[in-house]
């Protein structure tokens, strides 16, 4: 028997489905588990192996610390050795803070900004000239050089080009002793009351000290003790002006332009970072986009009148406070609101939108007196402007209706102040290199220490190797073409992953157990051998890595093959096979006969030809797209393939979605830039089916979400004792009170808190976890309360419910796309991103389609075995055979080999890609020399 410091040892292990396994994992190799969807891999991964190691780290804490934790349950194990410290990379996308960026999650860009604070120069924004910084000695010497033998003026600077009659400044200035100062160029005695001119832009400095320059010990002294009080007056910058020939000189403890006099503050890590105030763009806090009001929102249609609806936002007259404001500027400024926007006078249309205030008079010739009326008006778009910054979600989304968002014409998109875009290294603002791909990133970096100075070279070489290593780590798990400022709302699960991948191979940690959930999600087979290499660095250094995946060149390159099944659901949850993969071959389980070539997925004889119809896109230019013009034709199963981050997201999800969603569905999402579309008659509506869950809550379930849970409670409402007793459907809810067990309130089970140990959730004492009352739990259908029937498998209810066509019908659809396994109570929770797909799938087929539907799946095989595979392309293939048009975004060759249609998007990823590089059958993209995805393609065709 091996010893638990060579593997890792799981006695007993029962989460969900998993019955009862024993298994030893081998330390420090790369193993894969596999096996059909829902057949227990994440059950004995994530929830069994990561939750246990999670647990016993936090049992680390006090008790005093683990109580604001709260703390994590045991799983279902009886014992677990062997286990080194856990750190799970799953596919949940990272932050959706717009502040969250592909720089900031890798840490790179905090070594950038400690780069700059340290090592860059500053240059004036004004003038262009690189900044000098002094210190109080410097500026002594460099005064008694320059003024030798002269008579000078010491100023400090308080006030700088700013409006105002500033005269608490002059009495507080008179309080600390002096007596002088110089407004705009004039030096003044200062008196009692004085102030000035307060629409005018002033400069203002306090009269420190007049001296004459010469070498005597005590005009040292004097004028060091200058220095220093105007230094504190004026904020760590002075003025000297020569008596003679009134020339001005700056010194600055800070950096500071020689020229003009502006000042930078000596430059810390916050100074660069977006998320500070120190270093956030003032115009758009660090968010580098503005929304702002559009005029022609406003006024769709110039020749309405007011009171017809010219104003969108406020629509027909209403007797409303606001037709009464208008009714008073139309007065104003003689106009009617029965006349045209277009003929209103211009100020009036500057009030009516910018707001303002006025005072005028009325006067009634036939009654002979005049009436005084006051305006005081916000203006309609600075109202939407007010509404867009409230708190309610509702009205800021009422808001953006009548505004664009915006590059900020402060920051141009950059996010921050322009003194922090004025620090260059190699001539390169931050900015620059953010928006670098991390490939062009890596060869400017390359060189650089040659390009630095020697006083460069010795701060930054630490920084410098720290920052090529996670650029590196990034370009070795395929990211070449994202860059640094990437939002990281922005990227996919699968992008996401590998950078938190990248961020731990950079994080050089050894002994520690690695658990991914299908790393090789959204990667083209190009870049896969770079996600395999990275994984066994990881190893090598003296890691253990488990990977839960269906991929089949990362099951041949592991080292150790875990095999579960031999089904999914209750029918799975067994260990089939493990072994290497040599040894994973001589067993007859599913997943060795698929890599055996024993059992594979057909290649269609013959390729739809379509109904002729197409749908035409032009000027495509969102993101990385190069003007790209692309026709989708009807009736067919199309794949989109191409590198990663080619641009198929940007071109499907992004702008062709969004436009046949507003054009159906009236949706508010607005597409990426694009100049035409033709064809939108041919389809009478769009489908898109993601991998988002379907439920967040513990109480949504495959039985609620396609919406046979309310079929099952009227059929039971229907049954005579219901009736009798008058139950309505609601009765049978277990979100409703009144059937349900409200001990629980309908969850079957009931938290007890433990203060300084993990919350139990025990089956409820009142309803056994049946959920329902015991009055509700007595009507029962063919021997089965409402209970039993959640409590079912898809397999066991499609048979129980087959005389009942619109239960049946959807029963039907879940079953043919692969979940006979799970229960109908299932809680949505627990489903993996695979089931949810293909859950929303079943929902979709179950509603009766037009054969113009037009079908729209964003990598449906994740998560997906290739049995699984199988009965998922059998399915669509049903839907297209009924004149529909399925599109799928996808890399797994099983799937791209079978579709009518190929439209590959490269050449690569990031700049280099947003083109159509090659399209048409499978056989026709094979001959194609430049498409990297034919040379794949080949050999599953050959």
């Amino acid at each position: 028997m091996t010893t638990f410091n060579d593997s890792i040892e799981v006695k007993g292990a029962r989460v969900h489905n998993l019955k009862n396994i024993d298994v030893t994992i081998p330390r420090e190799k790369l193993v894969v588990i596999t096996g059909l969807s829902g057949s227990g891999k994440s059950s004995l991964a994530f929830d069994t192996i990561y939750a246990e190691g999670q647990r016993r780290y936090i049992e680390t804490f006090s008790a005093y610390a683990r109580q604001f934790l709260g703390s994590l349950e045991r799983p279902d194990v009886d014992k677990i050795d062997g286990l080194s410290p856990v750190i799970a990379i799953e596919q949940k996308t990272t932050s959706k803070s717009p502040r969250s960026t592909v720089g900031t999650i890798t840490e790179i860009y905090d070594f950038l900004r400690l780069l700059y604070a340290r090592a860059a120069d500053a240059f004036s924004f004004e003038t262009g000239e690189k900044m000098v910084s002094y210190s109080d000695e410097q500026i002594k010497d460099l005064i008694i050089e320059a003024y030798s033998g002269k008579h000078i003026n010491i100023l400090s600077p308080v006030i700088r080009s700013r409006k105002g009659h500033y005269r608490e400044l002059f009495e507080q200035i008179a309080k600390q002793g002096f007596v002088k100062v110089r407004t705009d160029g004039e030096i003044v005695e200062l008196a009692k009351g004085m102030k000035l001119d307060r629409y005018v832009t002033h400069d203002i400095e306090i009269v420190i000290d007049r001296l004459k320059i010469d070498d005597s010990q005590d005009n040292e002294k004097r004028l060091m003790e200058s220095i220093n009080t105007a230094m504190y007056h004026g904020d760590d910058v002075l003025m000297v002006i020569d008596q003679d020939t009134n020339e001005t000189r700056y010194f600055s403890r800070n950096l500071m332009c020689p020229s003009s006099g502006i000042s930078y503050p000596n430059p810390e890590p916050n100074n660069f970072s977006f998320n500070s105030p120190k270093g956030a763009c003032p115009n758009c806090n660090g968010i580098g986009e503005k929304y702002v009001v559009n005029e022609k929102k406003l006024v769709p249609d110039e020749s309405l009148s007011i009171k017809n609806g010219a104003l969108a936002p406020h629509g027909p007259q209403k007797k409303s406070w606001i037709f009464k404001q208008f009714d008073t500027i139309a007065q104003r400024f003689d106009f009617s609101l029965n006349d045209p926007w277009k003929d209103i006078p211009n100020e009036a249309k500057q009030m009516i939108l910018y707001g303002g205030k006025d005072k005028f008079t009325v006067e009634s010739k036939l009654l002979g007196v005049s009436r005084n009326y006051n305006i005081d008006f916000e203006g309609v778009a600075n109202f939407i402007e007010s509404q867009h910054k409230s708190n309610s979600t509702s009205l800021v989304r009422w808001a953006k209706e009548y505004m664009d968002k915006i590059e900020c014409p402060v920051c141009e998109g950059s996010r921050l102040r322009k003194e922090s875009l004025n620090f260059k290294v190699d001539g390169k603002s931050i900015a620059a290199l953010v928006k670098m791909d991390v490939i062009e990133l890596g060869e400017w970096l390359e060189g650089l220490s040659e390009r630095l100075s020697d006083k460069q070279l010795k701060i930054s070489t630490e920084i410098l190797k720290e920052i090529k290593n996670r650029v590196q780590f990034l370009l070795d798990v395929g990211l070449t073409y994202l860059s640094l400022n990437r939002s990281s709302k922005s990227l996919s699960g699968g992008e996401a992953q590998r950078i938190r991948l990248a961020t731990q191979i950079g994080s050089q940690l050894v002994g520690v157990l690695y658990i991914l959930d299908e790393p090789s999600i959204g990667l083209h087979q190009r870049d896969n051998e770079k996600l395999i290499n990275s994984l066994a660095s990881l190893r090598d250094v003296g890691n253990s890595v488990i990977v839960v995946e269906h991929d089949k060149d990362m099951i041949e390159r592991a080292d150790h093959v875990i095999d579960i099944g031999p089904f999914a659901g209750k029918h799975g949850g067994e260990i089939i096979s493990e072994g290497t993969p040599k040894e994973l071959l001589e067993h007859h389980t599913l997943t060795a006969s698929y890599l055996n070539g024993e059992k594979e997925i057909e290649v269609p004889k013959k390729r739809r030809k379509g109904n002729g119809k197409k749908i035409s896109l032009k000027g495509c230019t969102g993101n990385n797209l190069k003007d790209v013009n692309v026709e989708f034709p009807l009736g067919k199963m199309i794949g989109v393939t191409g590198v990663s981050g080619s641009g198929k997201s940007t071109l499907i999800n992004e702008t062709l979605y969004p436009i046949l969603n507003a054009h159906f569905f009236n949706a508010v999402k607005k597409p990426m830039p694009y100049k035409s579309i033709k064809g939108l008659e041919h389809i009478d509506k769009v489908i898109d089916i993601n991998q988002s869950p379907i439920g967040r809550t513990p109480r949504s379930n495959p039985a609620t979400y396609t919406k046979t849970f309310d079929e099952i409670r009227k059929l039971f409402a229907q049954i005579p004792e219901a009736m009798i007793r008058g139950y309505k459907a609601g009765r049978f809810s277990f979100n409703v009170a009144g059937g349900r067990c409200e001990t629980c309130q309908g969850g079957g089970l009931r938290v007890i808190e433990m203060n300084f140990l993990p919350d139990v959730y025990v089956e409820c004492e009142t309803c056994q976890g049946k959920r329902f009352n015991r009055e509700t739990l007595e009507i029962r259908y063919k021997g089965k309360s409402i209970s039993d029937v959640l409590n079912m498998t898809i397999e066991e209810a499609t048979i129980f419910f087959e005389h009942i066509p619109k239960i049946y019908r959807k029963l039907k659809t879940i079953e043919d796309v692969g979940l006979g396994y799970i229960t109908l109570g299932q809680q949505s929770t627990t489903l993996s991103g695979g089931e949810a797909q293909r859950i929303k799938l079943a929902t979709e087929l179950s509603k009766r389609d037009t054969g113009n539907t037009f079908y729209i799946l964003d990598e449906p095989t994740t998560g997906l075995h290739f049995e699984d595979i199988r009965v998922l392309m059998k399915v669509l293939n049903k839907l297209v055979d009924k004149g529909n048009t399925v599109l799928i975004i996808e890399h797994n060759l099983d799937v791209i080999k079978t579709v009518d249609y190929i439209i590959d998007i490269g050449y690569e990823g990031g700049k280099g890609g947003g083109q159509i590089v090659a399209k048409g059958t499978p056989e026709q993209l094979i001959k194609d020399e430049n498409s990297y995805t034919a040379k794949f393609l080949i050999k599953e065709l050959s």
